[in-house]
């Protein structure tokens, strides 16, 4: 048989233009290295709960169009992301808002906390890293319990190596708003029975190969396919030949308890001596009530190209290499190339989303 789209990834890009591909009669092909589709959006029940496979996805978007789009395959539930902090034991309200700001120095209005951050912030006229960029924000006790410890965990090297935009869009409020994301992310939820299903739904009408790499198979889907899309690793496709991306991964360790954990979602361990960043509750994203409670570690490592890529480390030699690589896949003929992987950039879901649509418009 020949396909008019071979999709190289089952994850959120490569269904959202399956679908749209299959919609106007076009014959897909999917394949997927992993053992299920998905991608990182992958959820799976265990204990009666939707288990977030690969660390939590939380839905939110601005964009009416697309929050519609995605209604179709899903309910939403009204959950918001409120995450808390744990430092040494302590417990406070994250991100930095009015109330945490009173946790930490007993102020109780917004002029107060605006006049004790003044105090404290440290003079750096032009921070040029990310250390640098919080301390000239919000001072040094606040760079140590929420930033310091986290970061450099997370991206295996201390703050001051890196850019400050990566730290640029966490929110610092004056008011009680302990959302994470801004008011005006409207759209905000968590699919009812799991991101799984959504999947299920966007492939229903594509053939789907799981356990099948296609840098295995290559020549043959090559033959046997139009077009291709790929969303796999953009360093990985050009057989690393202008040199290695890097990445940060995670290693996730689960576990299960009776009763509640921890009382929220997520909890992030900011301490550098506790080795995971945060642990995930996954019941709270569904409001359930379940006597059992499934929790996930999260344990940011170096990524060695066995485990998974998740964070592109948008440094300036990365950014270098990656121009290279997107130079050669906007030249190649019959391939098309989209998702966090295949760009080398961090997306949230929406953004994904919008790109898979934008691709399926010019090209379907």
């Amino acid at each position: 048989m020949i396909y008019d789209y071979a999709i190289v990834g089952s994850g959120l890009f490569g269904s959202v233009f399956a679908y749209e591909a299959t919609k106007v009669g076009k014959k897909v092909l999917v394949i997927d290295k992993r053992d299920h589709i998905g991608g990182n959006c992958f959820t799976k029940e265990v204990e009666g709960i939707n288990v977030h496979q690969y660390g939590p996805h939380i839905w939110h978007t601005t964009n009416k169009r697309i929050h519609k789009y995605m209604g179709q395959f899903c309910e939403f539930n009204n959950f918001t992301l409120r995450t808390k902090v744990n430092y040494n034991d302590k417990i406070y309200s994250f991100p930095i808002n009015l109330f945490t700001l009173h946790q930490l120095w007993g102020v109780t209005t917004p002029e107060q906390a605006s006049e004790k951050l003044e105090e404290v912030k440290v003079p750096i006229e032009n921070p040029s890293n990310l250390e640098e960029w919080i301390l000239s924000q919000v001072g040094e006790e606040i760079y140590e319990i929420f930033i310091k410890g986290y970061t450099t965990k997370q991206w295996g090297r201390e703050p001051s190596l890196l850019p400050s935009s990566i730290i640029r869009r966490l929110p610092i409020r004056l008011s009680y708003n302990d959302r994470f994301y801004p008011d005006e992310h409207v759209y905000e939820g968590i699919p009812i029975g799991g991101y799984t299903a959504i999947f299920e739904k966007m492939l229903a009408k594509s053939e789907v190969r799981l356990n099948e790499d296609f840098f295995d198979d290559k020549k043959i889907i090559e033959r046997i396919a139009k077009n291709i899309i790929y969303t796999g690793p953009l360093d990985k496709f050009f057989n690393y030949n202008d040199g290695k991306l890097e990445y940060r991964s995670l290693r996730f360790e689960q576990a299960v308890y009776s009763g509640d954990f921890q009382g929220n979602a997520i909890v992030n361990y900011t301490s550098k001596n506790i080795p995971y960043t945060r642990i995930v509750e996954h019941k709270h994203f569904e409001f359930l009530k379940n006597d059992r409670t499934v929790i996930t570690k999260e344990y940011p490592e170096s990524y060695t190209g066995y485990n998974e890529p998740f964070y592109p480390v948008n440094d300036d030699e990365n950014k270098r290499i990656a121009a290279l690589y997107k130079d050669k896949s906007a030249k190649l003929k019959n391939y098309s190339f989209g998702g966090r992987l295949a760009t080398y950039n961090y997306y949230d879901m929406h953004q994904v989303v919008a790109s898979a649509l934008s691709l399926a418009e010019k090209i379907l």
